[in-house]
């Protein structure tokens, strides 16, 4: 007799590991792009972790949920009103330090954004 496995959707998973990454410490906030049927699920697995979250809409079918420490969500509803292509430099350059990336790149990054010569 087979045996019947509960396999979760791949969305669900990657949105397991980082609400794993989150509880570790590794990160202090998460911005994670999710299809809208698996959104209720996100919900209710961020809020049995008793993790802060804040929704964006992100096109037709997703959305942008960001969570993590309630001091980066605080800043991220002062933009979060837009889509991220709409954002400032200076509001882009804050986003993706408090997600975590490359310091160095976002230095690059915001030099070009802002059509500046910066050295790095």
């Amino acid at each position: 007799m087979k045996q019947i496995e509960n396999v979760l959707p791949a969305e669900i998973k990657i949105l397991y590991n980082h609400i794993y990454e989150y509880k570790k410490g590794i990160r202090n906030l998460i911005l994670y792009t999710i299809n809208n049927r698996y959104s209720e699920q996100a919900f209710k697995r961020l809020e049995s972790q008793n993790i802060p979250y804040l929704v964006q809409k992100a096109g037709k079918n997703n959305i942008n949920l960001y969570f993590g420490h309630s001091d980066c969500l605080e800043i991220v509803k002062m933009f979060a009103d837009r889509p991220l292509n709409l954002l400032t430099p200076e509001e882009d350059f804050i986003l993706g330090t408090l997600l975590g990336y490359d310091i160095c790149r976002q230095c690059k990054r915001f030099c070009s954004r802002k059509k500046e010569r910066c050295a790095v």
